[in-house]
Parts: C-alpha cells; structure tokens; sequence
C-alpha cells in the first residue's frame, strides 16, 4: 500500500460563525488571550484572506461553513477534530472541551467530500477517549510524517498517551513522545506550535523541548532527511513553527504561514525556508491572539483518495 506524499494539493477550511475567545480552551492554552472589539467580523475577514490566498497559490480550497447554533468559538481550527489519510482513512479525535466537540460534523463533511470527488473508505472514531478524559486534538497533537508513518507529539493535557497508542495500532503508525514547555514553564499545549514538517525541511523550537528527550528528537528528524530549522522561544510564540507545506496544481511546493510567524524569522532563516517552497503569509492577528492557533491550525490537509466515474 502507498504511504503517499507529505504534502497536499487540497485543504479543508471553516468558516467560522461564531468566532470568539474560549475561556475553557485558553485555561490550557498560553497563546489565547481576549480582545475587545468585533472579533467574530475581524475573524472572518482574516478567514475568507487566507482562503483567498490559497486559492490563489492555486491549493484547492474546499470551506464547510459552521453553523451558529450551537456556537462554536474554535470552529475555524478543524485539524484538532480531523485528520484525513491517503488510504480513505478519516480520523475523528477526543476533544479536550466540551464546546470543541460540537464541531465534529462528519455528516456535512462527509457529503462535502463527496461532491468535490473524495472517497472516504474508513472512519476511525477515536473520541470516546473523552469519557475517560483522554485527549488528542489531530494534527494539533500529532505532527505527522506520511511517507514514513513516523508521527511526533509533545505530552499535554490535550495530548495523552493511550489514545496515541491507538491511533498508532489503527493507521499503522509509530509516535515518539516527548515533553515540551514555554519559556515560563507551562506545557506546550499543542506540538505542531513548536514543530512542523514538509517535504526536505522540519522548523523546531529545540529549546522547548525537555533537555533529555532534545537531543534525540532532532536525531529521529534529521534521520528523515530533513533539514531542521531552530527557532527560539520568542519566534515559537509568534507562531513561526505553525506552518503547513502543501503543493499547487502543478505539484511545486507551498508554504502557508501567518504574516506574524513570516516576520518572526530572521533574514538568513528566511532564505532557507524559501528555499523550500514558495511562501504564502496571510495576516491573522484576531484568529492568532483570541483563538491561540495560526495558519498550520486553520488547515485540515486533504490525503484522501480521488473517486473515479
């Protein structure tokens, strides 16, 4: 069976309708904060610049519109509750709040799938881990390596052992775990704010990572054949790990990022990442200040199969 590719040519987005700060969520999340204002407006601004901008790096956008009722603040981040796999795999995550779990909309989702020429084959419903209260919030917690079905996930509240071991079983992966922390201590919320890969390049914040598990994380990437890029602490909270490669409709590469997370490299960093891709940076300040994610969190890239006839 293909591993397939790292990257994709199709994201799912969600358009937010009823964007806001979520004070539960923000308890376990450092980069959340309230502003005062029309945030919902501000939000979907910034949400419809960013598909806009895909589009036209010519990623296929596909964009499920949320539903007021109930409201749902953290709508616009769809890859905690799904993740989609080249085999026709779907998998459905274990929310760490209650409100977050309102989003799994697999019935309007599936459909949506459908019309736009996917096939969904299997679904893996991993939240039943909630009843437990065991979390893993998808490719928020999980940082994964297609070709190799190698993932990486730093240990959370949102982030918890046993249901990584039965993603692993069920989509034949193998995950190294580690702990990871701000520069005042806290534990990272989610790994893919401290860590991304693409294709040939991984962006890292090494220092937030535990000083005994350090050391052999960047070996286990580097092993991959890609070149790791170290951020610091004052990068990492500007979102410059949150970044996704995708791929265009003529297969060249794609590097989605925030404006925020672009300014936060330095001019030689820069050079590098470029090298890697062309650079599609969006300003999201709203959705990055009151929701605590970034462009990497807004995107569910799309590995599902193409159906035919």
């Amino acid at each position: 069976m293909s591993r397939g590719s790292q990257t994709s040519n199709s994201v799912l987005l969600v358009r937010p309708a009823s964007f806001g700060f979520h004070a539960e969520a923000a308890a376990s999340n450092a980069f959340a904060s309230a502003l005062d204002g029309d945030i919902h407006a501000n939000a979907l601004t910034e949400f419809e610049g960013l598909a806009k901008r895909l589009s036209q790096a010519r990623v296929n956008t596909i964009v499920l519109d949320d539903m007021p009722d109930p409201p749902k603040p953290d709508a616009v981040f769809p890859n905690n509750w799904i993740s989609f796999h080249s085999d026709g795999t779907v998998v459905l995550y274990p929310m760490a709040t209650a409100a977050r779990r309102l989003e799994r909309n697999l019935e309007a989702l599936t459909a949506l799938l459908k019309s736009s020429g996917f096939e969904v084959k299997r679904v893996v419903d991993l939240s039943g881990h909630e009843r437990r209260d065991r979390f893993l919030e998808g490719t928020g917690s999980l940082i994964l390596d297609r070709p190799r079905r190698q993932a990486y996930a730093s240990l959370s509240l949102r982030t918890d052992r046993d249901v990584i071991a039965e993603f692993d079983e069920e989509l034949d992966y193998s995950t190294m775990v580690f702990e990871a922390s701000d520069a005042a201590g806290r534990p990272i919320y989610h790994t893919n704010v401290l860590l991304t890969l693409g294709t040939h390049f991984a962006v890292l914040c090494s220092e937030a990572v535990a000083p005994g598990s350090r050391a052999a994380l960047i070996a286990e990437v580097e092993a991959s054949g890609r070149a790791v890029l170290d951020v610091d602490f004052a990068q990492m909270s500007r979102f410059a790990c949150n970044l996704i490669e995708l791929h265009n409709r003529d297969r060249d590469p794609v590097i989605a990022l925030s404006t925020a997370a672009l300014e936060a490299f330095r001019p030689d960093q820069l050079r590098i990442l470029e090298s890697f891709g062309e650079l599609v940076a969006v300003p999201i300040p709203t959705i990055e200040t009151v929701g605590g994610g970034s462009v990497r969190c807004m995107i569910a890239d799309i590995h599902l199969p193409r159906r035919f006839g």
